[in-house]
């Protein structure tokens, strides 16, 4: 039985589930090339429909990734609690609320037939973690900024059972903690909280005092916002208040110099949501007693956070689905539905996030010559590749289906030398376009991950922090932070072989397996989808290389543009 799931607010996506099983999934943005797509994500649905080479009447279930109804009387009491100042959600609100309600029409219009659910947002997320995990009972924890009420849920799986344990509810929200302090220091908020994690590490804890007033921890494993110091709470969209400001010094301007004080706020926010973190963990393993863990929500993207709960923390093992944020939800509300729905549900374990589009070589071919790009088929492309890059050339790598989530994972990467400490830099001004202080990340073969990094588990989706071991980080500059850390990828043999082939001859070559992995793609566009964008981006940046599944493109000599 088909289960069709969908998220149509920011980061829209679409996801299809058979019985349990990830089929396809893919983020809108990837089609339409606008990031963080908000909308109605059609160009989703139907790629994941036509991917499986089903149509609308082959799903028997539609799954919403929210429920507009759940929460509704809670919202007017804030509404007239807050008024006037709440009238600003008259302008977005009650529109986003009958959008959600025609949603059924819409789809109708495409074709389909099916039954159509509201499913609960943090039901999805848990959902989405939970599921997907290796564990067959664990704890979860689903944090974001907020869902139709709910802003944190504390739940524990069992077998097919998910099911609720405590929740935290607006306004008190990590998650518009750091969207808030995000834009505070310049940054885009639900976009620019990856750049404010990075900035964390430059930084000293000096503003902790500040913090812990911001956001207090009770004694009982929750915590409560001091809401002077936010406006989000009034559908307004400044989200930090004049006390904030007061409190922490005048906000940055987007595009400005960034100061010390800037950095220094970024670490005590950082450290402030790691201490929440733990001290929701430690809750949670009380009431439940599982030693495992499931993460869930945007928050849970923040691989700092996650690292720290992995070493800190009271479970023994963590799992954090690829696409934590709410495209994922799009996944857990198809597979809440066909939990309930689907006599023949089983739970699948995810160990890839290469669930999007996949296009052969003639389709390659294609794109390359209708370029004039001149490309040749080499027997043995991970050694040449790899050559490549212990040359120090800089080589884009596109294979297999497209990454469902934010992190390019080796099927639409941007690769380079993790041992040239002006990697980062170059990488950063001249082909990524971003901010110097951004860092990258390694990819490596997971039988090596522990020579290279301190207490490296199992990472295949990029969502977890290790430190890079003393011994090793003179080897690896290019891809250790400021701070000594490192946000790891591990490769394996059986679900990646030909990035596992290519990291290995180049460790054949260096006698470092590891290689910087960053994504296929410019600053404020999205990861490359098709060979047509991958080889419009080759030609329009520094890239040197370009390898599009078995064929080979360079820069220069024997394979460049005509």
């Amino acid at each position: 039985m088909y289960v069709l799931g969908f998220n149509s607010t920011h980061d829209a996506s679409a996801a299809l589930v058979r019985s349990g099983e990830v089929r396809q999934a893919v983020e809108e943005e990837r089609l339409s090339r606008v990031r963080h797509h908000f909308g109605f994500p059609e160009r989703a649905i139907r790629r994941v429909l036509e991917s499986e080479g089903i149509g609308p009447r082959d799903v028997a279930h539609v799954a919403f990734y929210w429920n507009p109804y759940e929460g509704l009387f809670r919202f007017g009491a804030h509404f007239l609690r807050n008024l006037p100042r709440s009238l600003t959600y008259l302008g977005r609100q009650p529109s986003l609320w009958t959008s959600f309600l025609r949603l059924p029409r819409r789809l109708r219009a495409m074709g389909f037939r099916a039954r159509f659910h509201f499913v609960s947002h943090h039901t999805a997320h848990a959902a989405s973690a939970f599921y997907p995990s290796p564990f067959p009972r664990a704890a979860i924890l689903s944090v974001d900024g907020t869902g139709e009420w709910t802003t944190t849920l504390l739940a524990r799986g069992d077998g097919r059972d998910v099911r609720s344990v405590r929740t935290i509810s607006y306004p008190h929200s990590l998650g518009k903690v750091y969207e808030a302090a995000t834009q505070y220091l310049g940054f885009e908020p639900n976009s620019g909280e990856g750049k404010v994690m990075g900035l964390a590490a430059y930084g000293r804890p000096r503003y902790a005092d500040e913090f812990e007033r911001i956001v207090p921890l009770n004694g009982h494993g929750e915590f409560r916002l001091d809401t002077r110091f936010f406006r989000f709470q009034f559908g307004e969209s400044r989200k930090w208040s004049d006390d904030f400001a007061r409190l922490l010094g005048p906000p940055r301007a987007p595009g400005s110099p960034i100061e010390a004080r800037h950095e220094d706020v970024a670490r005590a926010l950082q450290d402030r949501l790691e201490e929440a973190a733990l001290h929701l963990a430690a809750e949670l393993h009380g009431v439940t007693g599982e030693t495992d863990l499931c993460l869930a929500g945007g928050v849970a993207l923040n691989s700092v956070m996650n690292g720290r709960l992995l070493r800190e923390g009271p479970f023994r093992g963590i799992f954090v689905q690829p696409a934590a944020h709410d495209a994922g939800a799009a996944l857990g509300a198809a597979l809440v539905v066909s939990r309930r729905k689907d006599p023949a549900f089983e739970r699948r374990e995810m160990t890839s996030a290469a669930l999007g589009t996949a296009f052969d070589s003639s389709r390659c071919e294609r794109a390359l010559a209708g370029a004039g790009v001149l490309f040749r088929r080499p027997a043995g492309l991970a050694d040449e590749a790899a050559r490549l890059l212990a040359e120090g050339r800089v080589v884009a790598w596109f294979e297999g289906r497209s990454e469902y989530g934010p992190r390019a994972l080796g099927s639409r990467s941007l690769l380079a030398d993790p041992r040239d400490p002006g990697m980062r830099d170059r990488l950063n001004v001249r082909v990524k376009g971003r901010e110097t202080f951004r860092p990258f990340a390694p990819a490596v073969p997971l039988e090596a991950a522990a020579r290279f990094f301190d207490g490296a588990t199992d990472s295949p989706f990029m969502l977890m922090t290790f430190p890079v071991r003393e011994e090793v980080r003179r080897a690896i500059p290019a891809v250790t932070h400021v701070d000594g850390t490192a946000r790891v990828q591990t490769v394996r043999r059986e679900i990646q072989p030909r990035f596992h082939a290519l990291l290995e001859a180049f460790g054949r070559l260096t006698g470092v397996p590891v290689l910087l992995n960053t994504s296929l793609n410019r600053r404020g566009e999205p990861i490359v989808d098709s060979p047509e964008e991958a080889v419009a981006l080759y030609l329009a940046s520094e890239i040197d290389a370009l390898v599009l599944e078995d064929l080979l493109a360079v820069k220069g000599n024997g394979g460049g543009a005509r």
